[in-house]
Formats: C-alpha cells, sequence, structure tokens
C-alpha cells in the first residue's frame, strides 16, 4: 500500500496499526492534524534557529580576525569569550564557549580527606561545614556530580593541612571533557545599564 493511501485512507495508532480513516472520530483526526501542522512549524523553526546560529558563529569570528589584523595578529581558533556591543550601547552580543567539567579518580581521594577533617574537627562548630561537603558530594539521578558544589569547597578559608591537600586533589582532578559555544543577544531596558536578553526559545519568548 502506498503511503498516499496510507495517509488518505489510514491513520497510524500509537500501536502502529493501520485505522481506516473512517472509524476515526473526527475529534480525534482533528487534533492528529493540529499536532502534525504544530511539529511541521517546530521543526522548520529549528533548522531556521541552526542555520542562524551557524551564521552568527561565522560572523563573529570573521569579525574577530578582521579586528585583530590592525594589529597584524592571527588569532587561531574559536576559544575565549567576546562581546560585542553596538555604536549606542543599545545592544550587545556575547559569545561564550562553556567547558564541560569532569572528575577523575583524584576526587575520592579528596573526599576521604575532606572526610577525615570533618572526623576530627568538633562537631559543634563545623556542623555547617559538613552539611556543606555532605551537599558537595551527593550525586543526581545518572550518578553525576554537581561540578559546581564541589569547586565552591575551594572558597572555604580553612588552613587546615589535610583540607588543603583535600582542595588540590580537587584541582588536579578537575578534567575538560569537551566545550560548548553559545551566543546570547542583549537589548539595554530604556537608558538604565541593565541588559535584558533577546528570548530566542519558546519558553522566553
Amino acid at each position: 500500500m502506498s503511503t498516499a493511501q496510507q495517509s488518505d485512507e489510514f491513520l497510524r495508532d500509537a500501536k502502529g496499526r493501520l485505522v481506516p480513516v473512517e472509524l476515526v472520530k473526527p475529534i480525534d483526526r482533528t487534533r492528529d492534524q493540529l499536532v502534525s501542522i504544530i511539529v511541521a512549524k517546530a521543526k522548520n523553526l529549528r533548522e531556521q534557529i541552526g542555520a542562524f546560529k551557524a551564521e552568527v558563529f561565522a560572523d563573529i569570528a570573521a569579525f574577530i580576525e578582521l579586528s585583530a589584523e590592525q594589529y597584524e595578529v592571527k588569532l587561531g581558533g574559536s576559544k575565549g569569550n567576546v562581546t560585542l556591543t553596538s555604536y549606542d550601547g543599545r545592544f550587545k552580543i556575547v559569545r561564550q564557549i562553556a567547558d564541560h567539567l569532569a572528575f577523575d579518580e583524584r576526587l575520592q581521594a579528596a573526599h576521604e580527606l575532606i572526610s577525615q577533617c570533618i572526623t576530627e574537627w568538633s562537631a559543634g562548630a563545623r556542623s555547617e561545614i559538613q552539611a556543606l561537603v555532605n551537599d558537595a558530594f551527593q550525586v543526581d539521578k545518572q550518578g553525576h556530580i554537581n561540578t559546581a558544589r564541589v569547586l565552591g569547597l575551594r572558597r572555604l578559608d580553612i588552613r587546615d593541612e589535610k583540607w588543603q591537600r583535600a582542595m588540590k586533589a580537587i584541582a588536579d582532578s578537575v578534567q575538560v571533557t569537551g566545550s560548548k559555544p553559545y551566543v546570547r543577544v542583549y537589548e539595554r531596558i530604556g537608558d538604565s545599564d541593565q541588559f535584558q536578553a533577546i528570548a530566542l526559545d519558546v519558553a522566553g519568548a
């Protein structure tokens, strides 16, 4: 049976069965048509956004190269964050390269050293630190550790030698597993010094 015959005479249900159109309730047919139309529009919009993103990154990279040529400098790669602002200061574009971080096996050594510190310290004076540590090393449903919380432990001003060794172990265990580029477009709010992002996602539009 051809695809045309299937679409004209049958509708495929959720179990993959072909159901004659005349046996499908009108409201179900209307719903199916509505969903199909919205999905088609969404896919088309996704392609446009993808093309826009690629074009924007290429344009920004080309401009950075153009700007560097004024100083007879040749830039290599696309790493680095940059902010471009319109002449009147009303708009700005921010390109960011976000690194994805993960920890290797040395994080376990750090965890053990920190646990020893907490055991040695008086519980009453350090209960808040214990809560921070327990929270930092909790894993999510996918078994991942929140890197920001673990790295946040390094901001605690604790001079204990064992704690310092634990912080070094954390620093040494950090590995960059990849990076992802982002671009955000902002518009100034009136005459203030505040900017509001121009939403490019459905939820924020």
